[in-house]
């Protein structure tokens, strides 16, 4: 039996956040990836492009690094230590320290067609598909 995915980007999105939820499960409770994946990204489409926000408390923008190589896109980031010397954590439901999140796209995007913007905390990406991975209408005649 064959299985036909309608989106594969969604397929993969899916994927993702099956992934994300056993990782925060019990069942790696005693291993050192017990977290979920941090920061916490939506990824959105938009016509033919793609919005990604991600929520990133505490980080300045100097801290912050948004890299795309081919279809491969990666957020990296350092939420300063220095704010949180001398506390003692109580509850904790972000990570302090470093991060990164990389997530491969179903089109090649537009190396010139990438937004950035960090606003209170919340980091929103603009990628736009190249032209070449943009769908072309076929006229019939």
């Amino acid at each position: 039996m064959a299985m036909l995915f309608s989106d594969p980007f969604e397929t993969l999105f899916n994927l993702q956040q099956a992934l994300d939820a056993l990782r925060s499960s019990d069942w790696l409770s005693s291993s050192l990836s017990d977290v979920g994946a941090y920061p916490p990204i939506n990824v959105f489409r938009k016509e033919d492009d793609f919005v990604a926000i991600a929520e990133v408390p505490g980080v300045e923008r100097k801290n912050v690094s948004v890299t795309l190589e081919k279809d491969v896109l990666r957020v990296e980031g350092q939420i300063d230590y220095s704010k949180y010397e001398g506390l003692e954590p109580v509850c904790s439901e972000y990570q302090v320290g470093h991060f990164t999140r990389a997530f491969t796209f179903s089109s090649e995007i537009d190396q010139n067609g990438i937004g950035a913007e960090l606003d209170d905390g919340v980091l929103t990406l603009t990628l736009k598909k190249s032209k070449e991975a943009q769908p072309k209408k076929i006229p019939v005649q």
